[in-house]
């Protein structure tokens, strides 16, 4: 039987324990305008109570896309450059790994743009961490 979309996933990462889900909604701009397509990816600590919860939020927008008819689903990124697609744990992972880089704590609320994080999360995903170090 297949895992229903909307069920938490469990996530591992550096010792701590998080359900995580992907939500599709539609935020209005308030001037008319067709409403914006936002993919948010929520992430809770485990067990419940140690901690809020880290929302990633992904609101198109000019050189933007968020997945849905047409587009896959969970798919994100920029018209001309990385993309992710947030039904893979690897690429919540690498959000993760990005959020922590810029100083999110584990069990610290939190709401975070996603597009400040994707570039990163995409070169982690693609192999492409830039120059080495030596």
């Amino acid at each position: 039987m297949a895992r229903h979309p909307r069920n938490p996933r469990r996530l591992v990462a550096d010792g701590h324990v998080y359900l995580w889900t992907l939500r599709h909604s539609h935020r209005a701009p308030g001037d008319g305008r067709r409403a914006d397509c936002c993919a948010t990816v929520t992430l809770h600590p485990q067990p419940a109570g140690t901690g809020g919860p880290l929302r990633i939020v992904f609101t198109e927008g000019p050189g933007r896309y968020v997945g849905g008819a047409p587009l896959g689903s969970g798919d994100v990124g920029f018209t001309r450059g990385a993309d992710l697609n947030l039904h893979e744990p690897g690429a919540v992972r690498a959000l993760l790994d990005a959020a922590s880089a810029r100083g999110w704590r584990p069990g610290e609320r939190a709401e975070l743009d996603g597009w400040s994080l994707l570039e990163a999360a995409a070169a982690v995903r693609t192999g492409d961490t830039g120059p080495t170090e030596r």
